[in-house]
């Protein structure tokens, strides 16, 4: 790696911490419903991943797909339960 995509990726780091931490709790709930779609991209570059040649590739893209499905399950039960909360009884 190269010294441009280390600084790429801790200033990705960076913004994406800063802008995490400045997120009200009213609107947690909706952008989890959005950072779904992002992990369904992951989704699927983590099975590109997998066919990387050798065993670490493939157990990293492994690894890749089951903690983006916890997240998008996570999130759909999240945003379930939140439009629950809004159903007229």
């Amino acid at each position: 790696m190269d010294i441009t995509t280390i600084t790429i990726f801790i200033l990705a780091v960076f913004v994406g911490f800063e802008i995490i931490t400045k997120v009200p709790p009213t609107l947690h709930t909706p952008l989890m419903s959005g950072s779904n779609a992002i992990s369904g991209i992951a989704i699927i570059g983590a099975v590109l991943a997998t066919n990387f040649k050798g065993d670490l590739g493939m157990w990293l893209g492994f690894a890749s797909v089951i903690f983006a499905m916890i997240n998008v399950v996570g999130g759909f039960m999240v945003t379930d339960r939140m439009l629950k909360m809004f159903k007229r009884k």
